[in-house]
């Protein structure tokens, strides 16, 4: 098996996902590439896109909310000979002849725009391929209907009503959780992660992350911990990305000893062992890390759309927490640290909930 994965540079939850299934497939000896599926139209156009999505994400949320929800009350949006369809299919004859010629047998697509590429392909080209698209989010994106591959993987058994359709039968959807880097899929003893990132062993320890990118209200909330989380608790927040936010909460919070500013993390694993609770956008990759780890999670609505959907997930099966505003997402993250009681209630139901090594399934379906 020769394997493509064609990713998008919309957001690193979609690469993520790329990477967990390329980590997965090299191991096994499986010969695996990423693509970057919006530069066969141009390295522009991928530029301009990917830059676009980073600022509404960062700057205007509510702008990128009321886009998504557009998406979905407009089912022709994507479809074939609109406009963004037209504008898509711009790379058809590229990625058909990078395909082709590189000899892939096997290609997989973790995001909805990378399908709709791959569908155009096979409609001008037909080509024999094991093809795939793997869902990032606890829901059926828009456009995604619009696309016609071989095989279809989702969160969860409950969501396979919502994919169906005429493009997408139920002979072609596997339930198989979301793929995550192999590393989340094991659990490190919490004192000594908590000793590896300078947290006393019996020290409670909040980590904070809005995403790769660093969005949403974080300084806010900081500033309300700050005022009010006790000396001997310890919070750390990861910027990702976010240079910007790095450096100021590095001004702000540099010299305060319970708290610890991080940049990009390469162990986010052995991080989130160190944690007993996760303040967190609901991303489909940063739920599904915490989950795997049963790591009782407080969401903060930073952009909804898709992420409506995994907050609701993880709320309804007792795993997460949430509030409106900067004030009243800290004090439930303070109430929470100051309760092993209900951080525990919150981690059994996580245990409960479904965990299958998706990387794994995937590779076991497509090498069939």
């Amino acid at each position: 098996m020769k394997c493509l994965i064609l990713s998008s540079n919309t957001g690193e939850g979609h690469n993520s996902c790329a990477k967990a299934i390329k980590e997965y497939f090299d191991a096994q000896g499986d010969p695996c590439t990423i693509k970057d599926a919006l530069a066969f139209i141009s390295e522009s156009a991928s530029a301009v896109i990917s830059q676009g999505h980073t600022k509404l994400y960062r700057h205007m949320p509510g702008l990128w909310k009321a886009g998504y929800a557009f998406s979905e009350r407009h089912e022709a949006l994507f479809q074939e000979r609109s406009g963004i369809y037209r504008f898509l299919s711009l790379g058809s004859e590229r990625m058909y002849r990078y395909i082709r010629d590189c000899g892939y047998d096997t290609v997989i697509c973790p995001h909805m725009f990378s399908a709709l590429m791959l569908t155009d392909v096979l409609r001008r080209h037909p080509m024999d391929l094991r093809t795939a698209f793997v869902a990032t989010d606890h829901t059926c994106s828009p456009s995604v209907k619009d696309s016609c591959l071989q095989t279809y993987f989702i969160p969860t058994p409950d969501l396979t009503e919502e994919f169906l359709c005429q493009n997408i039968t139920q002979e072609k959807i596997i339930p198989c959780g979301i793929p995550v880097r192999q590393m989340f899929y094991k659990i490190a003893e919490k004192t000594e992660a908590k000793t590896q990132f300078g947290i006393p062993p019996n020290t409670p320890h909040l980590l904070m992350m809005c995403g790769s990118m660093g969005c949403g209200p974080i300084s806010k909330i900081a500033l309300r911990l700050a005022h009010w989380m006790p000396e001997d608790w310890h919070l750390t927040i990861v910027c990702g990305t976010n240079k910007g936010l790095y450096r100021q909460l590095s001004r702000q919070y540099g010299q305060q000893k319970n708290f610890h500013i991080q940049g990009f993390v390469r162990d986010m694993s052995t991080l989130m062992d160190s944690a007993d609770l996760y303040l967190t956008k609901p991303g489909g990759i940063s739920v599904t890390e915490a989950s795997l780890k049963n790591l009782p999670m407080v969401f903060i609505d930073a952009v909804a759309g898709c992420e409506t959907s995994n907050r609701l997930h993880y709320l309804n099966a007792g795993g997460a927490r949430t509030a409106d505003t900067p004030k009243d997402l800290a004090k439930v993250c303070l109430d929470l640290l100051a309760s092993q009681e209900k951080r525990t209630e919150m981690s059994a139901a996580l245990a409960r909930l479904p965990k299958e090594n998706a990387p794994q399934v995937i590779h076991e379906i497509m090498k069939a």
